[in-house]
């Protein structure tokens, strides 16, 4: 499928690289290794362990051979009318290609596909933080080592082009703030986070929480970005009182993890909105990636009745707070034309998933779902370039 015309080089906000088997190793203090990510063989196959225990959260953590970019278009876009599996669905697996590890060859494909510039993300990082919160020194060992590892490999601001983004865990508060300054020594545009409370020494946490307003005034101060992107949240925890399994295991998952109404990031942003974190760090911008925008709606419908009835504890309308400081990155498959009526075209993200299955194989062809939905051109242009470039900009305060 060839890249649609659009007059433009595109921003991606939601590119993906599939991290080296080393990722979690490479920079590692090696008295940590044993508590944090093992490589084994099981039965032939490479398998990882982490904090000591078999972690499923993606079935082939090498990545080799992989799927093809865009195999489940159709699967996410509600469409399987053979009833195939997802195995089925994904087709014949590939050789990794050098695009997914390489920051050189994956400029040539960007330039291929139209895309000027692209935030970064982690495709097995956003599972691992819950594999070890029992163990708050490994986790902050263990992101230590794949923060040094993506700037080595991608590099937070290379070529103003590729934006890879740290990960942070405000597990351990001083350590965040140590790990936030060095990202920002090393022009980091923005950082990604998973949606949920916060595990730490004493307890869990809103992420809104005091304890963690050292970090949230850097960023604030600073401008960047913060990314919540879809992975293994607590909430997977909660699912166990309903006969689920206590961990996400990619692609093999039952309709009810589909149709169970908590939604962390609904409730995250919830919490810093209500915890007043805007109003403390007003120069804040937050993004929310790969989570969808059908909790938007239900989030507004929320903050509405919640104002009218108790407008005293609000500072303003929560609903323009949320304007003002969010951006969202809907599923293609989403209600673009109510999102747009609700939050505006200025707070919309183009984000296409590329290389992921789940994604699109042309991320360009994401303008195809904003025409469809009646977005004009210079509104498809604010998305699929103008809205992400900006925020791939700092913006100090």
């Amino acid at each position: 499928m060839a890249a649609p015309e659009l007059g433009f080089r595109c921003f991606d906000f939601d590119n993906h690289y599939y991290e080296a088997e080393d990722a979690f190793t490479r920079h590692l203090d090696r008295r940590m290794a044993r508590r944090t990510m093992q490589w084994v063989e099981i039965n032939g196959r490479r398998r990882l362990l982490v904090g000591g225990k078999l972690n499923r959260y993606i079935p082939n953590p090498t990545f080799d051979p992989v799927s093809k970019p865009g195999a489940l278009d159709e699967y996410f876009r509600g469409r399987n009318p053979q009833g195939l599996d997802t195995s089925e669905l994904f087709g014949e697996l590939e050789p990794i290609a050098a695009a997914y590890r390489d920051r050189e060859a994956r400029l040539a494909v960007m330039d291929e596909q139209g895309i000027d510039g692209a935030v970064f993300l982690p495709t097995l990082g956003v599972g691992m933080e819950q594999a070890l919160v029992h163990d708050i020194p490994a986790a902050v060992a263990a992101f230590r080592a794949f923060n040094r590892w993506l700037d080595e490999d991608w590099g937070f601001a290379y070529q103003e082009r590729i934006f890879a983004a740290p990960y942070i865990t405000l597990c351990d508060p001083e350590a965040a703030v140590r790990e936030i300054d060095w990202a920002i020594g090393r022009d980091a545009r923005t950082v990604v986070m998973v949606a949920g409370p916060v595990a730490t020494e004493s307890g869990m946490r809103a992420p809104a929480d005091p304890m963690f307003d050292g970090f949230w005034s850097r960023v604030n101060e600073a401008g960047l970005t913060v990314v919540y992107h879809g992975g293994e949240s607590h909430y997977t925890k909660y699912l166990r009182d309903w006969g689920e399994p206590a961990e996400v295991e990619a692609f093999r998952v039952h309709p009810f993890r589909r149709l169970v109404s908590a939604n962390p990031v609904q409730d995250t942003f919830a919490s810093l909105l209500a915890h007043g974190l805007f109003g403390r760090f007003p120069n804040l911008r937050v993004a929310a990636i790969e989570t969808g925008s059908d909790w938007v709606f239900h989030l507004f419908e929320k903050l509405k009745k919640s104002y009218g009835q108790t407008p005293q504890m609000w500072a303003e309308d929560p609903r323009e707070t949320f304007r003002r400081h969010v951006w969202v990155a809907p599923f293609y498959e989403d209600a673009l034309a109510g999102l747009r009526t609700m939050i505006g075209p200025e707070r919309i993200l183009m984000g296409s998933d590329f290389p992921h299955a789940e994604g699109l194989a042309v991320p360009a062809a994401f303008v195809d779902d904003l025409r469809g939905a009646g977005f004009g051109d210079d509104d498809c242009r604010l998305v699929m370039r103008d809205n992400g470039a900006g925020l791939s900009m700092r913006r100090p305060g």
